[in-house]
């Protein structure tokens, strides 16, 4: 059974940073993909970035050129660094990892608030 736990997330004022990291049980090479979802009160859960086991990275528009996706193969760890944090990025940020099409494994969840 794969297990997978958020960490790091907490309140920040808009235009500060947060790093979150997802440490998974077992290696995370045997996924074809990773990513970061995020789900704010009402509003349908949406992906924020995922990553590919070669490393290429894609984002939505929204975050752009703020946050950035990252993996640690040896530590069996996402990560994901947020920048110019703004309170729209107010969420429940959750990461999950796909064995091969489909994202089977999620995590708990860490929130994320950011202040205005």
């Amino acid at each position: 059974q794969v297990q997978l736990v958020e960490s790091g997330g907490g309140l920040v004022q808009a235009g500060g940073s947060l790093s979150l990291s997802c440490a998974a049980s077992g290696s995370i090479t045997r996924f074809a993909n990773m990513a970061w979802y995020r789900q704010a009160p009402g509003k349908e859960r949406e992906v924020v970035a995922f990553i590919a086991s070669g490393g290429g990275t894609s984002y939505a528009d929204s975050v752009k050129g703020r946050f950035t996706i990252s993996k640690d193969n040896f530590k069996n760890t996402l990560y994901l660094q947020m920048t110019s944090l703004k309170p729209e990025d107010t969420a429940m940020y959750y990461c999950a990892a796909a064995p091969r099409w489909n994202y089977a494994y999620w995590g708990q969840g860490t929130q994320v608030t950011v202040s205005s």
